[in-house]
Formats: C-alpha cells, sequence, structure tokens
C-alpha cells in the first residue's frame, strides 16, 4: 500500500507539484498544506491515526515526533525537500522533491556496532596551575590521576590522585587507553608535614579510560580529534579548558562504535612472502587504525574513525566501507537518478556533502541566499573521503552530468584529490570538482554559474564490487574509445611490463600475484598477463629477481582487457634420457655454460647430465651412479635354519 505523503509549502514560501511529486514516487498526496507544524497539525494526527504518514520537513521533525509519542503511534518518517529543494531561484524543482523523497524513503541498511565501556579513569595531564584545578572539578564525576609535567608541589586532597613523571607512549583509545611513564613519582601520603613525591623509576605501566591532555605539547595521537576520549585544550584558554573538563565527564558509560570498515584478509594485496606491495590504506589512515599484519594489513576497530580513505583507495576491495555498505549508496544514486528522470527532470547534477558542515550550509543558502539550482541534487554521505573515483564514475555513468564535492574543515582532502584526478582520466573529464568553499552564498554562485551540457550516457546498473563497477562506468562514458588510457601514478588499473631480455621466466612474480593477473603455463615456458585482473600492488616488481618488471598504470577500455596475453616465452628444454621438456633451454644452457666441467661437483662428464635431466630422470640417475652418497655395502645373506645348524655342528 503507498504511504501516505504529508506536503507542506511553509506558509506558501515554495511552489508544490503535488502530483509530479505522487505520480514519480508512487506516494499518495492529496492535497499541498501551507502550516502542518501549527494550524494544521490535526492533518497530522489523523493521518497518523492511518498509519506512518511521509511528512516533507525535517525542521519540525522533533514536533511531530512529540506528537506520535503523545498519540502512542510510531514516529513519522521526515524528509527536507524545502531547504534542499523547495527554496531555490529556479522556479520549478518537482523531479528534484520527487527524487529526493524517493531516496529518503529507501530502507536504511542495518548499523553494525561494537560496546564500547568507560568506567570514568581519567587522566589529566599538564601543569600543576592547569591540571590540578581540572582534576578538583572532575574529582566528583570520574576517578581522576593527574600527571604533574612540572615540579608542582602534591595536592593535600585526596579526592584524586596525583604523580609527576614523563609520558613516553600512549596507545588506545576510549575505555582501552595504555600509557608508559618514565621518571614516575608518585604521591606518598604518610607522616608530619607537607605530602611529598617519591623517587623517580622508569617503565611504569599503567590504563585509563579518558585522557584530558592540557600539557600544551604535541597531541599523543594522529589525527587527535578522531581519537575518541582522547581532549585536548590549550591550557592558555581557560574557555577551551572548562569545554574539554565539561566534555570529560561525559565519557563514562557504554558506547555504540559503529564498525566503520569490513575487511577481507584473503584478497588483500599488501604483502607476499615478506615482500611489500600495496601500502594505500596504510599510507592513507589518519589515526593509524590499519596495521600490516602478516601478508595482509588487519583494521582495529575501536581506532577507526571512519573517513573512509581506505575504501576508495583500496585495490582489491579487500578494505570497503561499511557504515552503511557501498552497495547501499549505489542504490541511492540509482534512485536519485532515476526518480528525477521519471517526474520529468533533465542533466541533474549531484552535489555531495558531508551531515553536519554540507548540510547547514546549504540550509543558510536556501534561507538567506538563492538555495541550491533546481537541478542540483544533494546527497549526503557518512564518508565524504569514502566517495571514490568508483561512486564519481559511476554517478556520471547513471545520467548525473556533474558530480561536486563539498569537503568539510577536517575532510581528508588528499585521498579526495587523488581520487578525482583518476576518475577524470577514465572519462570524468571536465564533470568533477571540488568545491572547497566556506560561504553559503559562494557555494550558490558558483553553482548557479555552471551549467554543464547533458551527456548521452545509456545509464548503466552498478552491480559488483567497487572495481567491477568503476570498470562498467568508464566503459559507458568512453564508449567509443579503442586505445588505453594513460592513468596517474598509484592508480589501481594498469599493465606490467617485461624485459624479456632480462626475463628468466623463473615465474616467482606468478607464483606470488596475489589478483592472479600474471599466470604461467603448466605446459611451457610461458608468462602470462591478464589486465582487468592487476591491482598495480607492485609485488611482482619487488620479488623480480632480474628486475625485469616495470608498471604501467593505465586503462584499457576494450575487452581485450579480459583476457589473457603472453608476456614471455622461450622454448623448453627436452630431458635428455626422457625426452619431456622440464625448463627453459636457454637457463639450462646457461648453467652447463657456467658449473659442467669447470665446477667441482660437475667436474665429470657424468655429474653434467644431470643438470640436462629432468626431476624423475635425475633420481633415477644418481641412485645408480657408483658415486650415489645414499648407497651402502651389500645386503647382508639371510641365515636359514641350515647356517645355524652347520654352525654347531662345526664345534
Amino acid at each position: 500500500m503507498p504511504k501516505h505523503l504529508l506536503l507542506c509549502d511553509c506558509l506558501g514560501t515554495q511552489a508544490i507539484d503535488a502530483k509530479a511529486i505522487a505520480d514519480a514516487t508512487g506516494l499518495t498526496c492529496p492535497r499541498v498544506h501551507t502550516a502542518l507544524c501549527t494550524r494544521e497539525i490535526d492533518v497530522v494526527a489523523r493521518a497518523m491515526e492511518a498509519g506512518v504518514p511521509v511528512i516533507a520537513c525535517a525542521q519540525e521533525a522533533a514536533r511531530f515526533t512529540d506528537l506520535a509519542a503523545d498519540l502512542d503511534h510510531p514516529a513519522p518518517e521526515c524528509v527536507d525537500i524545502r531547504d534542499r529543494a523547495g527554496w531555490s531561484a529556479d522556479a520549478s524543482a518537482a523531479p528534484k522533491m520527487a527524487a529526493l523523497l524517493a531516496e529518503a524513503l529507501l530502507p536504511s541498511a542495518p548499523a553494525k556496532t561494537i560496546d564500547v565501556i568507560s568506567d570514568g579513569a581519567c587522566l589529566v595531564i599538564g601543569a600543576g596551575t592547569v591540571a590540578l584545578p581540572a582534576a578538583e572539578r572532575l574529582s566528583g564525576a570520574l576517578a581522576v590521576t593527574v600527571l604533574l609535567t612540572d615540579e608542582t608541589d602534591p595536592q593535600e586532597t585526596r579526592d584524586y590522585e596525583a604523580v609527576q613523571g614523563r609520558l613516553v607512549s600512549a596507545t588506545g583509545t576510549l575505555g582501552a587507553f595504555a600509557l608508559r611513564i618514565d621518571a614516575l613519582r608518585q604521591l606518598e601520603p604518610g607522616g608530619r608535614g607537607a605530602f611529598r613525591f617519591g623517587a623517580p623509576r622508569d617503565g611504569a605501566e599503567t590504563a585509563c579510560d579518558i585522557i584530558l591532555d592540557l600539557s600544551g605539547k604535541p597531541p599523543l595521537f594522529p589525527a587527535p580529534a578522531k581519537r575518541d576520549g582522547y581532549l585536548r585544550a590549550d591550557p592558555g584558554d581557560p574557555n577551551t579548558v572548562t569545554a574539554a573538563v565539561f566534555e570529560a565527564a561525559q565519557h563514562v558509560g557504554t558506547f555504540e562504535k559503529p564498525l566503520h570498515v569490513s575487511l577481507a584478509p584473503e584478497i588483500c594485496a599488501h604483502s607476499r612472502a615478506g615482500k611489500t606491495g600495496c601500502t594505500r590504506c596504510l599510507d592513507a589512515c589518519p589515526t593509524g587504525a590499519i596495521r600490516p599484519d602478516g601478508d595482509h594489513v588487519t583494521v582495529d576497530p575501536l581506532v577507526c574513525a571512519g573517513c573512509g580513505s581506505c575504501s576508495a583507495l583500496c585495490p582489491s576491495g579487500a578494505i570497503s566501507y561499511d557504515a552503511p555498505p557501498v552497495a547501499h549508496l549505489l542504490r541511492r544514486l540509482r534512485t536519485l537518478a532515476t526518480t528525477y528522470a521519471a517526474a520529468g527532470g533533465a542533466a541533474p547534477r549531484l552535489l555531495v556533502h558531508d551531515a553536519p558542515h554540507g548540510a547547514e550550509m546549504i540550509a543558510l543558502s536556501a534561507r538567506f541566499g538563492r538555495g541550491l539550482p533546481a537541478d542540483v541534487l544533494p546527497l549526503s554521505v557518512e564518508a565524504l573521503a569514502g566517495f571514490g573515483h568508483a561512486e564519481m564514475l559511476a554517478t556520471l555513468a547513471l545520467g548525473f552530468v556533474a558530480v561536486d564535492i563539498l569537503p568539510a574543515p577536517r575532510t581528508e582532502l588528499a585521498t579526495l584529490q587523488r581520487e578525482t584526478v583518476l576518475a577524470e582520466a577514465m572519462g570524468g573529464a571536465g564533470r568533477i570538482r571540488l568545491v572547497d568553499v566556506s560561504d553559503p552564498d559562494a557555494l550558490s554562485d558558483l553553482l548557479y554559474g555552471t551549467r554543464p551540457d547533458a551527456s548521452a550516457v545509456e545509464p548503466i546498473l552498478p552491480l559488483g564490487s567497487r572495481r567491477q563497477v568503476a570498470r562498467l562506468a568508464a566503459k559507458a562514458l568512453m564508449p567509443d574509445a579503442t586505445a588505453t588510457v594513460p592513468l596517474p601514478d598509484g592508480a589501481p588499473y594498469g599493465a606490467v611490463e617485461v624485459d624479456n631480455g632480462a626475463c628468466t621466466l623463473c615465474l616467482a612474480c606468478a607464483s606470488l600475484c596475489p589478483s592472479g593477473a600474471l599466470l604461467d603455463n603448466p605446459d611451457k615456458p610461458q608468462l602470462r598477463f591478464q589486465e582487468d585482473a592487476c591491482l598495480q600492488c607492485g609485488l611482482c616488481a619487488n620479488v623480480c629477481p632480474e628486475n625485469a618488471i616495470t608498471l604501467v598504470p593505465r586503462f584499457d577500455p576494450s575487452d581485450a582487457a579480459l583476457s589473457s596475453r603472453v608476456l614471455n616465452e622461450e622454448e623448453p628444454f627436452p630431458c635428455i634420457e626422457c625426452g619431456r621438456p622440464f625448463g627453459v633451454r636457454s637457463t639450462i644452457e646457461k648453467i652447463m655454460d657456467t658449473l659442467a666441467g669447470k665446477h667441482a661437483m660437475f667436474a665429470d662428464s657424468s655429474a653434467g647430465r644431470l643438470i640436462q635431466m629432468c626431476d624423475d630422470c635425475r633420481v633415477r640417475a644418481q641412485y645408480h651412479s657408483e658415486s650415489n652418497p645414499l648407497s651402502g655395502g651389500d645386503r647382508p645373506r639371510i641365515r636359514t635354519t641350515e647356517d645355524y645348524l652347520s654352525k654347531r655342528r662345526d664345534h
């Protein structure tokens, strides 16, 4: 049964085409209201009696939710179409409104979380003039220990602990910090007179749930703002210190930590046989949550802040964003594109932004400026840096004519810039840009000032892995391309070139290739290559003993990339005993020239012949040779009863 849609023109400040929206979304919409949140609130109450309505207003969502609770009904679904579409300098935004409603009503992906428990053990670090008053204020809510970084005398209260020392290392996150302290001096509260600190000692270890860093020194962790439970403040600014103290007091209890990424270690291309290959995620992770773990990497879910860079950069899909999954994001993109087209819209543009910063920019632009153009569809994502080249290309291949990305002040720009360059090279040239502005009016001016022409792309169905979606989208964006397209260094697509003069066909590269792009031939000495599978991880080049392999970043849009081709092959050498080919002729002949008759072990002709034999024949020849190192004397004759009887007769 179609859901009941309540539309409101917000005191007549936006034009709404109810029929066009209802036809495109399948929602029932009998009329457009004017003041659902005030004098027409009874309409909302009656709609709740009939079911769970969809209310096209997000500003008053709390009011409608409270009403539902008072009436003992489920909370309604509230969708913002006013700030994002209705308040616009363009006249008609019905296709955009329909698209936003359809996308908002998609079933949400189930959230995956892990419980983090903080018992309130807090370490305050800093000089006594700042750290001790902060500890005094926190002592009523937390179990506080102060690590004094100066020679301040001990406090006279026992409401909290105080020590002196030098913090050497700190690891962990909220509820699980581990610290190592040198020159530790603990309080000695006994005796008469003032308290004093004991003798210093090194190598002390401790743990806590929360760290309040008031030292004014460099942060203890990379990307400190993303480390749960680690709070910093400038000790010279009383306001920031007060705010940090207040926030620290809230870090007690059980918290749900989202599991931001999923890991498939079996397809990770980090390393093989002690040789390092891909390090893209390790290089990009701002928090240090990703670490090498043998042939693959591992992710600490408690430290991971969910920036998404690893998912955008991973060439194999071993790490993928999972809160929500990439497939859910692609489904949102397709819903926006298809609904917009079904409602009569043409040449849509996508504005990708994060939830707090981008949404506020759009709301301010709508209320006090020109708002967004009617052809610009905003898309809020959890991890902006995770919107990589695959998502950009998929957006264009779904029918969007442009992709604008609005970064927040703390967005990892390096990953976005790298992925934008890659997407432009793979068919998105001139249609993808980073909109790094902080003024709502500047955002509107930029979007109204550029309106790309419509593209003639046949929309794709974005299914499969990110790598598969990227290839499908790139082919759709370059339908007439036949030649290979050069890509920037570090791109996850490309070929390998082999110096046939140096290559000995040892096939170490094929045996260690994590994606199976490099292949051998069991029937003859041959190295084959399938370009579509190549991750450009660099393992083959690093493991090659002859340095005969060079990576060539490029994209081959033709079907030739899906089949294997021969990179190097040689004539096999036949065994001189059985005739079975067992090696490369040039290699065997080179070994013969180097060893036969020249090395002590191969001085005679029979030993030199062993080099020219296959494994089976070599074993047989060695076993039957006079110089067999495993041979023993003649086997003793079996003694019989007659032997024993004759010996007795002789005596």
